[in-house]
């Protein structure tokens, strides 16, 4: 029995009868409401709620509503139960690996399938779209999603600890053996006591069971690729990372983890940067704002120091898909375009801090303005330049992730050798694959 047929009589006719008048309001309502699904932190929702307000005010018939979701599993999770209790969003953020969920569930569009006719997007506006980004919104070679913005990883310093050691905060590392020096430059144990009061560089070492396990992986793939390596071919068929590229990546963390002592100091690497007893890391354009509120603080961002075969930086985003159970897809789909316009792509950039997802922003004289102003999000824009994103990894990428991590887990914490942890890694990789591929 109901909650409703529980009531009495005279009550329920009247809940009724009003039910049915909202029902017949809403359906009679010329505006056309878009739910958006996102999941900005704090300091980007006023941005957000800024470029919703101008796409509203030029679209007077259409309301996104939009609604925060946290990130990750929970995501995914509510995505997922959505689609299964048919209460699915018109539109999602969404992270590249939601796509094999999403795609066998058949939840979402391709975007083959909405470029139909006379539209706004073209062949040659996605072939604008920085390729890594591209790259990771198919699955299986057919594109899922778009980029609604991107981000990449740069080095981190502080210039007063430069000065102080006697170097050259204009001149900042820019090979590995350069990135190492300055390292033990940077690290002083004043009190003799065998822990670092001040730390050169922080490896990004965190417990691979443990929530930044993925984040861990993400920063080390900015080393395999300067290496010249990848995570996986791209037939799909078998895993790459333990080749030479990978031993010399994990070497280098490994060598710089066990030379700085880097056990006995704080895994919390933002706190420490923020308080001066942390001279360079790896760090993103999000914690631009942060940096920028902390009074006396003189840092700046550089490139990645390059590898032994190249420059390079991993390059992500969040993506925006289209799900079938939207009642409005053209009008959902038209937001989803209008996101991608230079000067919409600049704006979202200047006031949330992300990376734009296509070349056409650097010609947008507002934004060539801005960068020239915040030298901090132009060192991160300059380097999508170099960025890469590993081929994509179509089944179970998760599981893969986490064999990687422990990996790094084992050579670093564990001190064990890099070139044993990753074979052992890898086949445990091609197992998965393999059962993937024998099915």
């Amino acid at each position: 029995m109901t909650r409703l047929s529980k009531l009495p009589l005279a009550v329920t006719a009247i809940l009724l009868v009003v039910m049915a008048g909202c029902q017949k309001k809403t359906e009679s309502s010329d505006r056309v409401v878009i739910s958006f699904w996102h999941s900005c932190v704090s300091s980007t929702v006023p941005a957000l709620n800024e470029l919703i307000g101008r796409y509203q005010k030029e679209h007077p018939g259409v309301e996104i509503r939009a609604q925060y979701v946290p990130s990750g599993d929970a995501l995914i999770q509510k995505l997922i139960t959505a689609v299964q209790s048919q209460s699915a969003p018109d539109i999602s953020w969404i992270h590249s690996d939601f796509l094999q969920d999403l795609v066998e569930a058949n939840a979402i569009y391709r975007i083959d399938e909405l470029m139909t006719g006379t539209d706004s997007l073209t062949r040659s506006d996605l072939k604008d779209i920085y390729p890594p980004l591209l790259l990771q919104a198919e699955l299986r070679g057919t594109l899922y999603s778009i980029p609604m913005e991107a981000t990449a990883i740069g080095l981190l310093c502080n210039r007063e600890l430069f000065r102080n050691a006697g170097l050259d905060p204009d001149r900042p590392p820019t090979t590995w053996d350069e990135l190492r020096a300055f390292a033990k430059k940077l690290t002083l144990d004043r009190n003799g006591d065998g822990k670092a009061d001040q730390m050169g560089f922080f490896v990004p070492v965190f417990p691979s069971s443990g929530p930044l396990g993925g984040w861990m992986v993400w920063q080390w793939y900015c080393f395999l690729f300067q290496a010249g390596g990848n995570v996986i071919n791209s037939e799909q068929t078998k895993v790459l990372y333990h080749e030479d590229a990978g031993v010399a990546a994990l070497t280098l963390w490994k060598n710089m983890y066990e030379e700085l002592n880097l056990n006995s100091f704080t895994i919390d690497y933002e706190v420490a940067f923020a308080s001066r007893q942390l001279a360079m890391t790896l760090d993103g354009p999000w914690n631009i704002p942060r940096w920028n509120q902390i009074k006396g603080l003189d840092w700046m961002v550089a490139p990645l120091p390059a590898g032994p075969a190249k420059r390079a930086t991993v390059v992500g985003g969040e993506y925006l898909s289209l799900f079938r159970q939207s009642r409005h897809p053209r009008e959902a789909w038209e937001f989803m375009k209008w996101m991608l316009r230079p000067e919409i792509q600049a704006m979202w950039s200047m006031k949330s801090g992300y990376l734009p997802v296509r070349h056409a922003v650097r010609d947008v004289a507002e934004y060539r303005l801005f960068l020239e102003h915040n030298p901090a999000l132009k060192a991160y824009v300059d380097q999508l330049d170099v960025g890469q994103a590993p081929n994509p990894v179509d089944y179970e990428s998760l599981k893969i992730t986490r064999n990687i991590a422990e990996a790094i887990e084992k050579a670093t914490l564990g001190k064990m050798d890099p070139r044993t942890v990753l074979d052992e890694s890898a086949a445990k990789s091609n197992a998965l694959l393999n059962a993937v591929i024998r099915k």
